[in-house]
């Protein structure tokens, strides 16, 4: 992983981000090329094609569509971290000589269709979406039931529960813990969706218990923001 210093316009601190590292399905690590000295940006609002970056493979010169880097700072701005854009082909490949098609490694996983998501209107379509989201990753079974029961669950999957805030609120730190609380008595993982965000201790509080945590707009588009959310995306279920 390379290192790149960054600054967050907001407060002025400095960090160290380390660019995230993705598994092409020909079996090569890749990175977003960060662009050293490039204008890093808070985010204020999220779009589709501002949250997904193309990263081309040196190896094999396939594109793919990868997260688009981000960098929480402590403060509360979330950055977006810019990147080269992506050449049309490899060092040392010609591009007109590049196979149309690529067979994956026997251990590689099958890449994942690009998410089509949903546009939510009532808090209904956002656990729907989140369920949606949920089934692309590649959990099974993912089921919500017909009315919210006490515990707050709004989905389940194989080892899996996943709960969805819809207010216009940002999600508590108490919020979390009663997720964790339920996880951990049904032995199983949890997963966090919300709309309007998360107050600071409870993304601490969920860094800390490896809960990963999702932001969804209203185009249904769940954006991870904090590691465990990040690893979740990349590796799927």
């Amino acid at each position: 992983m390379e290192s790149v210093p960054v600054r967050c316009p907001a407060c002025g601190r400095d960090h160290a981000y380390l660019t995230p590292v993705y598994p092409c399905p020909c079996g090569t690590p890749v990175a977003p090329p960060v662009l050293r000295g490039g204008t890093v940006e808070p985010i204020t609002h999220r779009t589709w094609n501002e949250d997904w970056v193309t990263v081309r493979c040196r190896t094999c010169g396939r594109h793919d569509q990868w997260p688009q880097p981000e960098l929480c700072c402590p403060c509360g701005t979330v950055l977006r971290i810019p990147v080269r854009p992506a050449t049309a082909s490899a060092p040392g490949l010609d591009a007109g000589t590049l196979p149309t098609h690529i067979p994956l490694p026997r251990t590689a996983a099958a890449p994942r269709p690009a998410f089509r998501p949903m546009t939510i209107r009532t808090g209904r379509d956002a656990v729907t979406a989140a369920a949606m989201y949920l089934r692309w990753l590649g959990y099974r079974d993912v089921v919500q039931p017909a009315e919210r029961p006490s515990s707050r669950i709004d989905l389940r999957a194989a080892g899996l529960i996943a709960q969805v805030d819809s207010t216009t609120r940002p999600t508590t730190l108490r919020d979390v813990e009663c997720l964790w609380l339920n996880s951990l008595n049904a032995s199983v993982t949890s997963v966090f969706f919300s709309l309007a965000g998360y107050a600071q201790d409870a993304r601490e509080r969920a860094d800390g218990l490896c809960i990963p945590l999702f932001v969804m707009d209203l185009t249904g588009t769940p954006q991870p923001v904090n590691g465990p959310a990040d690893e979740l995306l990349s590796t799927g279920a």
